[in-house]
C-alpha cells in the first residue's frame, strides 16, 4: 500500500506512522522516475505560464525541514525549469532588529505571491512554533496562539485568491548523520556545514515533538500538510514536483481574452 502525503485535517500527526525512507516500488534507477518528473516540470511550466497571463491566482509554496532536509535541493530540482519573471524564493532566517519590531507574521506577508506569481518559502512563518519553542525564545502561551493566528492568517490567503502547498520534507535521524558527514568529507560542500546543525541535531527529539504538533493545529482544508519521505532524493524531487502540477492544474488558469477584435488586424 502507497504511504500518503497528504495529511488529512484533523488528524493527530505522529511521525513515527511515516517512513522517511519510502519510496513504493521504484528505484533510482528507473526509467520511469526521470520520465515522470520530467512530464511534471514539462506541465509545470506550461501551466505556470497561463498563471502569469490570467493574474487572478497565484501559488504559495512552503518548505520546511531539519537541516539536510533537502529545501534547496528541492527548489534547485523541482523549480529550475520555472520562468523566474513570474517565480521567486524567499528565505527566513533570524530575525533582524526591524522584523522583531513587528509581529511576526510581518515579515513573511511580504513575502508571499501577488496575483500571477508563484512563491517558494524556504523555511517559513513555521519557524516560529518550531525552533523559538525548541530555544524557549517566547513563552508557551506566545508560541501556543501562534497556531491559530498562522490559521487565520493562511485563510486569509486563501480567500484572496492564494492556494497554498505546505511540504515538511522528512528525513530520518540516520539520514542527516550521513548527509553532515558528507559536507564534511567534500571540501566543496564546507561551506554549507556548521557547527550550529551539530547542536540543533542534539535537540531532534525536540523537533519531531514541535513538528507533530505543527502539522497537527495547523493543517486545515483549506491550507494542508503535505509529509515527503526525504531520505530519498530522487523521490522527494518526483513526488514534490508531481503534487505542485497537480495543485496548478486544479487551478486552472486560462489565457485571458483580448479587448479587442484581432481578426482584422495586420501587421504592416
Amino acid at each position: 500500500m502507497a504511504q500518503p502525503t497528504l495529511v488529512k485535517p484533523g488528524t493527530k500527526v505522529k511521525l513515527a506512522d511515516y517512513d522517511p525512507d519510502y519510496h513504493g516500488s521504484l528505484s533510482k534507477r528507473d526509467p520511469e522516475v526521470a520520465q515522470r518528473l520530467e512530464a511534471a516540470a514539462t506541465s509545470m511550466y506550461k501551466l505556470q505560464q497561463r498563471l502569469y497571463a490570467e493574474s487572478e491566482q497565484a501559488l504559495l509554496i512552503v518548505l520546511q525541514a531539519m537541516d539536510t532536509g533537502g529545501k534547496d535541493g528541492t527548489i534547485r530540482h523541482v523549480m529550475s525549469g520555472l520562468n523566474p519573471q513570474g517565480c521567486h524564493v524567499a528565505s527566513f532566517k533570524v530575525p533582524t532588529t526591524q522584523e522583531l519590531a513587528h509581529d511576526f507574521l510581518w515579515r513573511v506577508h511580504r513575502q508571499t505571491p501577488r496575483k500571477g506569481q508563484i512563491a517558494v518559502f524556504n523555511r517559513s512563518h513555521y519557524e516560529d512554533v518550531l525552533v523559538v519553542r525548541v530555544h524557549k525564545l517566547v513563552p508557551k502561551k506566545v508560541w501556543r496562539r501562534r497556531y491559530r493566528q498562522i490559521n487565520e492568517f493562511e485563510r486569509l490567503l486563501t480567500e484572496t485568491g492564494t492556494r497554498i502547498l505546505k511540504f515538511f520534507l522528512y528525513i530520518s535521524k540516520d539520514e542527516q548523520k550521513e548527509r553532515l558527514e558528507a559536507r564534511l568529507r567534500d571540501p566543496s560542500k564546507h561551506w554549507k556545514f556548521s557547527v550550529a546543525d551539530l547542536k540543533e541535531r542534539k535537540l531532534w527529539d525536540q523537533y519531531m515533538e514541535a513538528y507533530e504538533d505543527a502539522l497537527t493545529n495547523c493543517n486545515t482544508e483549506a491550507a494542508p500538510w503535505h509529509i515527503i519521505p526525504a531520505n530519498r532524493k530522487w523521490y522527494r524531487n518526483m513526488v514534490v514536483a508531481e503534487t505542485i502540477e497537480a495543485t496548478l492544474r486544479d487551478m486552472d488558469p486560462q489565457w485571458p481574452e483580448t479587448d479587442v477584435d484581432l481578426s482584422d488586424i495586420v501587421v504592416e
